[in-house]
């Protein structure tokens, strides 16, 4: 298993709060806890742009994603607006996670809650060949549910 360090900055609003973490052994995500000043109520449809008072240094080569919490959306429909979202090598600001509610309740979200999760990736970046036709496979054009 490949380790990269990573540098994380925990800002006033969040010096309270854990650093994100592996809840299991094996896990492959990080937990990241809401750094909400007071409880923040996401009604159902509704959407909400959490802080989690941290901002981080990725080595060039490398993004973060972050993903839902499966508990979260199947108990209460929470998950997020652009999953996964990619948080860019380049990029310094605070991260902030934004949910959405497909639930039929309101959901609310408190100081410490674990409201999504962080897995690191190498990139791969790629460059056009423009072609006048593609190679063909048995597959082709098929997709959407094409195989049954």
């Amino acid at each position: 298993m490949k380790v990269v360090q990573i540098q994380i900055e925990r800002l006033q609003s969040n010096l309270d709060l854990p650093l994100p973490q592996y809840m299991t052994e094996k896990a492959a995500g990080m937990d990241i806890c809401a750094a909400v000043d007071t409880d923040q109520t996401i009604q159902p449809g509704e959407r909400a742009m959490i802080p989690t008072g941290l901002s981080i240094s990725i080595p060039d080569g490398y993004e973060a994603e972050i993903r839902p919490r499966s508990g979260l959306a199947f108990k209460h429909g929470i998950t997020l607006i652009n999953a996964p979202g990619t948080i860019d090598a380049d990029y310094r600001g605070e991260i902030k996670i934004l949910l959405v509610n497909l639930g039929k309740s309101p959901f609310i979200i408190k100081r410490g809650d674990r409201i999504a999760q962080m897995i690191f990736h190498q990139v791969c970046r790629a460059t056009w060949s423009l072609s006048q036709g593609l190679d063909i496979t048995g597959r082709g054009e098929g997709g959407f549910g094409h195989t049954g």
